[in-house]
């Protein structure tokens, strides 16, 4: 896959060599100290006017789900420098929901603003076929090449519209160690508006994240051993470098 533009405001191109193309979206970076989230509006209201009603509803699937869940836990365990606090993330059927509630309306933007206070969330789209789910998850840690802890260096997620360089803010809300729910949905969108134009038929990815991350002027975890630096409610239960819930397993949080 090669990479086109960077857009950094949190907007990121790739073209795969089948001429499939992605997008991925991140809104969670937020100004430190307040709960508001910065959106900015990158289609008119013609684009999203355009979009027609009828669409064809795609159910994120139990494997898709479960991929999905386990490739976060493998990036937020191995972290470089390692986690003291990184928390074992969960998948949330809440959180699936609202996710799917907002792929439906197959608008290329975040959203709903009210939920944005409260939840991050990263979104990926593409056209053409594609073999896993990953393919649409694996370019936000891809940003982790050009990110530098505890802050972002050469990223600059409120850079204003249209301007160049990479971004972070996806990779950073993955490894966000107190983000520890996650709840994702696909969506089929035929004649969806991506970036001015129309694509005739997209695979749409939304996953929300709570708590939210990408708290501006904060580091996404603290550097330390292992699992020396988890909450107390985690009782010192450690898995996998990450500090584990009090549950032994998350077969309630997929199927309720």
């Amino acid at each position: 896959m090669k990479t086109i533009n960077f857009f950094t405001d949190l907007f990121l191109v790739f073209v795969a060599s089948d001429a499939s193309a992605w997008i991925i979206r991140n809104a969670t970076e937020t100004l430190t100290g307040t709960n508001l989230t910065i959106n900015k509006s990158e289609m008119g209201d013609d684009g999203l006017a355009s979009i027609p009603k009828s669409r064809r509803k795609r159910y994120i699937s139990q494997d898709d789900m479960i991929a999905i869940l386990d490739y976060h836990n493998k990036v937020r365990a191995n972290v470089f420098p390692p986690a003291g606090n990184m928390e074992y993330m969960l998948w949330d059927e809440g959180l699936a929901r609202s996710a799917e509630a907002w792929a439906a309306t197959c608008i290329w933007e975040h959203g709903p603003p009210y939920l944005l206070r409260y939840l991050g969330q990263n979104l990926s789209v593409r056209t053409g076929y594609y073999r896993s789910i990953l393919q649409l998850v694996k370019p936000w840690y891809d940003e982790v090449r050009d990110y530098a802890f505890p802050y972002p260096r050469d990223c600059n997620p409120r850079c204003p519209m249209r301007c160049y360089g990479p971004m972070c803010t996806h990779y950073t809300q993955m490894v966000w160690a107190s983000s520890n729910r996650v709840g994702c949905a696909i969506q089929t969108c035929y004649n969806m508006v991506v970036w001015g134009a129309v694509w005739r038929e997209a695979t749409y990815l939304v996953c929300n994240y709570s708590p939210k991350g990408n708290w501006i002027g904060e580091a996404p975890y603290r550097v330390g051993v292992p699992c020396s630096a988890c909450p107390p409610s985690f009782g010192g239960s450690c898995s996998n470098n990450m500090c584990f819930p009090a549950i032994n397993s998350n077969f309630m949080y997929w199927f309720k």
